[in-house]
C-alpha cells in the first residue's frame, strides 16, 4: 500500500488492499464473505482504514469491525463519498 491517494476509493482497490494485508488473492475474496473468518484481525482493520482514509474518508475502525464484509464496508464509503 502506498502512503497517499489522491483517487476516491473504489471497491476494487479495497478488495486488492484487503487481499493483500490477507496474503490471498483478491478474485478469492467474495463481497458478503466475513473477512474475521478470513483471518483479518482488529490491527489489520485498523490499518486499512488509517490507509483508505488517506483518501479524504473518515472510515471508523468501530464500524469496519461491526460489518466486516467487503460489501458492508463499500456502502459506508459510498455514503461518505455522496456526502450522505
Amino acid at each position: 500500500m502506498t502512503t497517499e491517494h489522491t483517487q476516491p476509493l473504489t471497491l476494487e482497490r479495497m478488495r486488492q488492499d484487503i487481499a493483500a494485508i490477507l496474503g490471498e488473492s483478491p478474485d478469492q475474496l467474495e463481497s458478503d464473505d466475513n473477512l474475521l473468518d478470513w483471518g483479518l484481525d482488529s490491527m489489520r482493520i485498523f490499518n486499512l482504514s488509517v490507509e483508505w482514509n488517506k483518501t479524504g474518508l473518515e472510515l471508523r475502525f468501530a464500524d469496519l469491525a461491526e460489518t466486516p464484509t467487503l460489501d458492508g464496508w463499500w456502502q459506508q464509503v459510498q455514503r461518505q463519498q455522496s456526502g450522505a
